[in-house]
């Protein structure tokens, strides 16, 4: 595994986590995002990234500074990945946007560069053929608070290389992640798998109105001794992410509750400018939400 210069495609939550993860380890990272102004939040959302990494990990500031010199940001692709031996997109979960995007980097990529998705739910086989390089292509799938949730889930498609899904490996292995190899498509992966049903039932809950988001998340603490309710999760996640899954599904299905549920997150949630952990505002208020009071499950 020779990589050296990585690209993130995607400076959204998990993109910054992702590029700035893969800096501290040592790598040259570049990040790339659609427009200056989206790399100058993401710029924000990275330094932020710096007092996790030294209240966690217990590091110093001469080491998240040097992995933030590490980084360089380009809103141009072809800039962006002029050198980039692997590229990791981390774009919205959106089809039609991740195909228009891997035709692109198939024309500007050297021949050399690797392709990975991040994506959480879509397939690499649905990109593979948009790509132009299907043997140079597979998924590489991160759990959000990278530093602290260390899974790197390495996904092949059919056509994957061999050699390719080793280097992949390699490279987790090299930012500090336990690779986790899937050898067959599997929509989710294993992480999520397990959790997008959860998160799923427990926004039917709320839409059917059911209960509310406290309510749920403390009869999941309460129920499994997990540290974080569905809710919680979902404001980590981000909502814009939790309203493109259920947009996608009611668009793919014509479900009645996936369409109910976009419909809230976006009026609710999103036009409101409550996407979550990131905005300080979702389920919960931040930097003090309900569920981290020492009697929220006893209340």
């Amino acid at each position: 595994m020779n990589y050296k210069n990585i690209t993130i495609a995607g400076s959204g939550v998990l993109g910054s986590q992702i590029a700035y993860q893969t800096a501290f380890h040592g790598f040259n990272v570049t990040v790339y995002d659609i427009t200056d102004e989206a790399l100058e939040t993401a710029k924000g959302r990275i330094t932020k990234l710096k007092d996790s990494y030294k209240n966690d990990l217990h590091v110093t500031d001469e080491a998240v500074d040097q992995a933030f010199n590490r980084m360089s940001f380009y809103s141009d692709l072809s800039k962006a990945v002029a050198d980039a031996d692997l590229v990791i997109e981390a774009i919205p979960e959106v089809v039609k946007i991740k195909t228009d995007f891997y035709n692109e980097l198939g024309n500007v990529a050297p021949e050399k560069t690797i392709f990975a998705t991040n994506s959480s739910t879509l397939l690499p086989s649905q990109f593979a053929d948009a790509t132009g390089r299907p043997a140079q292509f597979l998924a590489l799938h991160f759990a959000n608070e990278i530093w602290k949730n260390n899974t790197a889930e390495v996904m092949k498609h059919p056509g994957t290389d061999m050699m390719v899904f080793d280097e992949v490996v390699a490279f987790a292995r090299a930012i500090g992640m336990v690779p986790l190899q899937l050898h067959k498509e599997q929509p989710g992966y294993i992480l999520n798998s397990l959790l997008v049903p959860l998160l799923e039932a427990a926004q039917n809950l709320l839409v059917k109105e059911v209960s509310d988001p406290e309510t749920i998340d403390k009869t999941w603490m309460i129920g499994t001794g997990a540290p974080l309710g569905p809710f919680a999760i979902l404001d980590v996640v981000g909502i814009r992410t939790a309203y493109n899954i259920s947009a996608a599904k009611a668009e793919a299905t014509g479900n009645e509750d996936s369409k109910n549920l976009s419909e809230l997150l976006k009026t609710e949630y999103i036009d409101k400018g409550k996407l979550g952990r990131e905005t300080g505002e979702g389920f919960y208020k931040y930097p003090n939400p309900t569920f981290a009071e020492p009697d929220f499950l006893k209340k």
